[in-house]
């Protein structure tokens, strides 16, 4: 069965980037329907060029459409000049495969990459017709599922979910699928609730509606408690223990129009133990498992097979500590660089950088380059264990100046746990010291160094969640200090709303009497709220007033240790006592080495998810 295009050429000439919505692209996957058939939408609450570059859902894409009893589909947030149209035409939410309404599919899963993307779910949702509260979706209507690093705080979005997936998918999203499509072939026994209840025996898999979230006389979050014997009291994150025997996605779909990653993303490796302790994903993806590089080489070769791109981007959470780094580039630009094919890496750790590393990266093209200094200061260096020097930084950035690079990105914070207006100004002189660093190299300015500040968010998981955040106005005062103390022509400075960080914040850590905030926001227009033009403050403190709830009780308090969290009951692997010591080890400045290559940090995940690090350099 094929539907026809729900939007006409008519409408498309109306908006801006309509190849967005046709569909059609090159490797993207058309079956043929069947009612037997699990028909799964994916789906990303933002843009195409955004959703299309989502490394996790071109994975999961290629996994799902090779099984035999599966079809998945894609589609992505329309952008406003598009929804206008659609909700006037009376056009639901499709497919960009088959064109088909969203709403007729058997689940749709999202992927929430960062908190700001809520409202659009929500829009979503009410574009394709599917009503927005979990309580009342039928069986006759499409699961609604979610994953991505946001699910591992998951309350804020319970009232419309029905189940979330912790951790990395390749496995249990074909478990999902195996579990749907028998529950189809029953005749969905037990209606939705018994699709749900065996979805709840899955390992990393959470269904919220099974449990009730209790609050202490203050108000506070105490926990949550349930009577389903299928719901687990701790669900634990899935994790692949050897990234080299599941599927990649070697078939990504290319797009007709230019996308944020718009080349070949090879991932080297998940994890990082290099323990920075503002970092969320340091936590949730550890341990370090690393590709073999016979692996990574047969990738790119089908992916250029297969794409036609002519770049490749080294992506991880650092790529930098890849352990066969410099024998992978050697290779990757012996094997292609004859057919035009560049390599690229996006933000380094200074001390991982080095003059050969650089010269094998500008043999085929030469782009700019980003460090990931954070902090202005060694104190606050150490105290959010980046591990990292100011030597080490001017040795690095000496290497690509000599090298003959002259545009370098400077990645800081502010608003971290201890900081002073010393360490604003810290960030202040630091950029300096790299611009005049071009000159005396090269005896003649010209560096281009930009200095991103963004403003430190405290995330679940992390040893800084007990931190209370910045408020709006401390933050926009650090931001007017450093806008003061940079002068110099060759700097310039770029930094994020601190509202938004705000607004981000408060979700970050927030528990189930979020949703109705977020629910009357999105009544009162509130979409896109990670894009600047769009972002509707107003809207959201309004929303607050109106339900009663004080954004700053969740964003700017400080919880005590011994507080309950409203995520403690989904479970990275790393235990509540680490993270503590490492929270008091902040305090005191005091480092925390890598596991990897020093000592047994004892976070615990290896242990408690029986996985191993792995590493092809000690192999």
């Amino acid at each position: 069965m094929h539907f026809l295009d729900p939007v006409s050429p008519a409408i498309l000439s109306k908006v801006m980037k309509p190849a967005r919505y046709t569909g059609y692209e090159w490797n993207s996957v058309v079956k043929d329907l069947k009612p037997a058939m699990v028909n799964f939408v994916l789906a990303m609450p933002d843009v195409y060029e955004v959703g299309m570059s989502n490394l996790g859902l071109k994975i999961l894409y290629q996994i799902l459409n090779q099984r035999a009893d599966t079809f998945a589909e894609r589609t992505y947030a329309p952008w406003v000049d598009l929804e206008a149209e659609m909700r006037n035409a009376g056009i639901r939410l499709y497919t960009l495969e088959t064109k088909r309404p969203v709403a007729e599919c058997d689940i749709i899963g999202f992927s929430l990459q960062y908190e700001l993307s809520y409202s659009n779910v929500l829009n979503m949702l009410d574009l394709a017709g599917i009503p927005l509260l979990a309580a009342e979706r039928e069986a006759t209507q499409p699961l609604v599922a979610c994953g991505g690093p946001c699910a591992f705080n998951a309350e804020p979005m319970t009232d419309f979910v029905d189940f979330f997936i912790l951790g990395e998918a390749e496995e249990v999203i074909s478990e999902v699928a195996a579990a749907i499509a028998d529950w189809k072939l029953s005749g969905k026994l037990n209606g939705k609730a018994g699709i749900l209840r065996q979805l709840a025996e899955l390992q990393g898999v959470y269904v919220p509606g099974f449990y009730e979230a209790e609050y202490d006389a203050a108000g506070r979050w105490a926990g949550i408690c349930t009577d389903i014997p299928e719901a687990k009291q701790t669900i634990s994150k899935r994790v692949i223990p050897d990234l080299d025997q599941v599927m990649f996605a070697t078939k990504p779909i290319v797009p007709f129009i230019e996308i944020v990653h718009d080349r070949i993303m090879l991932e080297l490796f998940r994890g990082c133990t290099r323990g920075c302790r503002f970092c969320q994903a340091g936590v949730l993806y550890r341990p370090v498992r690393e590709r073999n590089i016979e692996t990574l080489l047969g990738y790119v070769q089908a992916l250029i097979d297969n794409t036609g791109y002519n770049e490749i981007s080294l992506v991880s959470l650092s790529s930098a500590d890849y352990s066969c780094l410099s024998p992978l580039i050697n290779r990757l630009t012996t094997r292609f660089k004859p057919q035009g094919v560049s390599v690229s890496l996006p933000s380094l750790r200074i001390d991982s950088f080095s003059i050969d590393l650089a010269n094998q990266v500008q043999q085929v093209r030469k782009s700019g380059l980003t460090f990931a200094p954070e902090a202005g200061t060694q104190r606050l260096r150490d105290v959010i264990n980046k591990g990292v020097t100011e030597a080490d930084l001017i040795e690095a950035v000496s290497a690509a100046f000599r090298a003959g690079w002259s545009t370098i990105k400077l990645y800081f914070m502010i608003g971290l746990p201890t900081e002073t207006d010393e360490d604003i100004a810290g960030i202040a002189a630091l950029a300096q010291q790299v611009a005049d660093l071009y000159k005396q190299i090269k005896g003649r300015r010209g560096a281009k160094v930009t200095v991103s500040v963004s403003s430190f968010v405290p995330k679940p998981h992390t040893a800084f969640q007990w931190f209370g955040q910045n408020s709006v106005e401390e933050i926009e005062r650090k931001q007017r200090l450093l806008r003061s103390l940079i002068k110099d022509r060759s700097l310039s400075l770029s930094w994020h709303d601190a509202r938004t960080s705000f607004l981000e914040g408060v979700f970050s850590r927030g528990d189930r009497r979020l949703g109705k905030v977020l629910l009357r926001a999105w009544q009162n227009g509130v979409k896109f709220d990670g894009w600047s033009d769009h972002f509707r403050y107003n809207i959201w403190m309004d929303a607050f007033a109106a339900e009663n709830v004080d954004p700053a009780a969740y964003a700017s308090r400080n919880r005590d240790i011994d507080e309950a969290l409203p995520w403690e009951h989904l479970s990275s692997g790393v235990d509540k006592s680490f993270l503590v010591r490492e929270w008091q080890a902040a305090q005191q400045g005091a480092f925390t080495p890598d596991c990897r290559h020093k000592e047994c940090g004892a976070c615990g995940v290896c242990r408690n998810l029986d996985v191993k690090v792995v590493d092809w350099g000690q192999a």
